[in-house]
């Protein structure tokens, strides 16, 4: 009788403590995507995929990202896209130019960004099986704009 109460009282605990982190994890905030992260009209717009995607949600945030070539002369969008076969369109922040990443070097006239999902939304796709669709650089993208170049007025 008393090890049935044991295992009776052990599988109640783990019942609540599944649901209560279950109820805290809908309620943080996911990365919206927002107008204010996208630049110019879609028809004058180029996408491109990135060159790497790293995976590593275990250690923690930021260590789920894509890596993307900007040609220098182009202006990008401020958020990243993801879009998951079946689900809704995710959105990440660019941050940190730079010329190098991860062994990727920018060709002339180029630059490098890393696109940022949250790991908290990586987590939440892998546990509904879709790690591989993650993994498809053809499910990440970002916009870019050709930089327009204000042109100097001198008097009327």
């Amino acid at each position: 009788m008393r090890k049935h109460s044991l295992i009776y009282i052990l599988f109640t605990l783990s019942l609540v403590g599944i649901l209560s982190l279950y109820s805290v994890w809908k309620q943080l905030p996911v990365f919206p995507c927002q107008q204010w992260g996208f630049i110019g009209d879609e028809n004058s717009k180029y996408y491109i995929n990135p060159e790497k995607i790293v995976i590593e949600p275990w250690r923690g945030q930021h260590h789920v990202y894509g890596i993307f070539m900007i040609p220098d002369a182009y202006i990008h969008d401020h958020l990243v896209t993801i879009e998951i076969p079946g689900n809704q369109t995710y959105c990440g922040m660019l941050l940190f130019p730079s010329n190098t990443y991860q062994g990727i070097n920018a060709k002339p006239g180029y630059h490098l960004m890393k696109g940022y999902l949250q790991t908290r939304t990586t987590l939440g796709l892998i546990f509904q099986g879709k790690l591989n669709q993650l993994k498809q650089s053809s499910n990440w993208k970002l916009g870019y704009i050709k930089e327009l170049k204000k042109s100097l007025v001198i008097g009327h």
